[in-house]
């Protein structure tokens, strides 16, 4: 089984012979140490029910950005949420989740090293993301981003693990639904973050032809658009009293928010019968 991808940016990043070369060098030179570390130092690796944490040294460009993600503890976080709500048992050996420099191929999940990796690269081009659209430092929404960005990667992880036939498709849809449930489960915070999300997938479909037209996808993600307003869908069908504002936009029309409570509760009630 090949790579997984986020599909942000320049969208799905595939990758299966890095995956299995990736499986070589772990069957030849053991596992990775706990040393690896932006600063060289020691690692920030901790485990929590299943889910460890780990930091490679970055390429040097991307030393401010590996900074950021690692001195914002964005990986920590999910990971902490993540053993809170995913029984330890179903995980088996566990998964890893990693900071590295990926040149520019994106965020993804590997099945054959059970491994997360979440990008340092991907800081900057969020960030650049951003402030083109007159956001600077940008780093509220950086931060939203790659955590809904370790939270997508996580769905993937568990539909792997817990073998769910779903499909390519599908599954992108579950691990989209995944992140945005782990994120509404943070409360009026986590709701930021997935409304700046949301947003990002409408930057990236504005600077995109296929998406921003409204046409299908460019590979198995739905189209940037329409993930955006799923994201802001399930907001208004979690708390409608606090998203009112997002009804009777124009990614989200008073016909489509009628039927989002009934959407959210979906997806809720899906992950929860899949994680027993």
């Amino acid at each position: 089984m090949g790579w997984r991808g986020s599909g942000r940016g320049s969208g799905v990043r595939v990758r299966v012979l890095a995956a299995a070369l990736l499986a070589l060098c772990a069957a030849a030179c053991g596992p990775s140490t706990a040393s690896d570390a932006p600063d060289g130092g020691a690692s920030a690796s901790a485990s929590r029910a299943g889910f460890s944490v780990r930091y490679e040294p970055p390429a040097a460009p991307d030393r401010t950005d590996a900074a950021f993600l690692r001195g914002h503890r964005i990986l920590e976080r999910a990971s902490a949420d993540l053993a809170g709500f995913v029984p330890a048992e179903r995980l088996g050996p566990g998964v890893e989740v990693v900071g590295r420099s990926c040149g520019g191929e994106g965020s993804g999940y590997a099945p054959d090293a059970r491994r997360i990796e979440v990008c340092y690269d991907d800081v900057a081009q969020e960030r650049a993301l951003f402030a083109g659209a007159g956001a600077r430092p940008a780093d509220e929404e950086v931060e939203a981003v790659l955590t809904e960005t370790a939270f997508h990667e996580a769905g993937h992880a568990l539909a792997d693990v817990l073998g769910l036939d779903l499909g390519d498709r599908a599954e992108e849809d579950a691990a989209d639904q995944f992140a945005a449930l782990m994120l509404i489960r943070r409360g009026a915070a986590g709701e930021r973050q997935l409304r700046a999300a949301a947003r990002e997938y409408e930057l990236s479909a504005a600077g995109d032809a296929d998406t921003a037209s409204g046409a299908g996808a460019r590979d198995e993600h739905s189209s940037d658009l329409d993930r955006a307003t799923r994201h802001l869908c399930y907001l208004y069908g979690a708390d409608p009293a606090r998203n009112t504002d997002l009804v009777g936009t124009r990614l989200l029309s008073r016909e489509r928010a009628g039927r989002c409570g009934q959407e959210w509760r979906g997806v809720r009630e899906a992950w929860q019968k899949r994680l027993g």
